[in-house]
């Protein structure tokens, strides 16, 4: 009996890092993967994706924040989206297409300060920012209004609570 399995689609992550983490770096990647797969599952988008992911200090990160936002402080991730939200809902991939939708920036240091800070796991952190920032490359924005926000969040929590029901990350 042959084993049917779906069509999954391919996702290509690139990283890279500004310095070099040591800790937990097959952890930290692996959850980076599994938050990403699983917010583009819940989001139903079903095309070959593309997404590079850095790994970066509170210096860095508050350097792109600044020239970005024009924030003067450290963040927690950054979000760089290829496309906008009516943009993504009309991409409509050949079948050797891949999609490349973004641009994710990570602070690990200041992830390990939350994580402690809100009491709970690193990998946790790293999967509930994972996953904000992906929500974005897909079209989110909560910074457009409450109502706006409220949705984005909601996302967040339900497809964290997929990947981690019993908060084991």
């Amino acid at each position: 009996m042959k084993h049917y399995t779906p069509n999954i689609p391919k996702l290509r992550i690139y990283f890279s890092a500004d310095q070099k983490y040591t800790k937990n770096v097959y952890a930290v990647k692996r959850t980076v993967r599994e938050a990403i797969r699983a917010t583009l599952y819940s989001e139903r988008f079903d095309a070959d994706a593309e997404v590079s992911v850095s790994f970066v200090t509170n210096k860095s990160i508050r350097a792109l924040n600044l020239a970005h936002r024009d924030k003067d402080s450290a963040t927690d991730v950054l979000s760089f989206p290829m496309y906008t939200r009516e943009e993504i809902d009309e991409i409509i991939p050949d079948e050797d297409d891949t999609v490349m939708l973004g641009d994710i920036v990570l602070s690990l240091e200041r992830a390990e300060e939350q994580a402690e800070e809100l009491g709970h796991g690193f990998l946790r952190e790293v999967a509930f920012l994972t996953i904000h920032s992906t929500l974005h490359l897909l079209g989110y924005d909560h910074e457009l209004s409450p109502e706006e926000d409220e949705r984005q969040c909601a996302r967040q929590r339900e497809i964290l609570e997929v990947m981690a029901p019993d908060e084991t990350l």
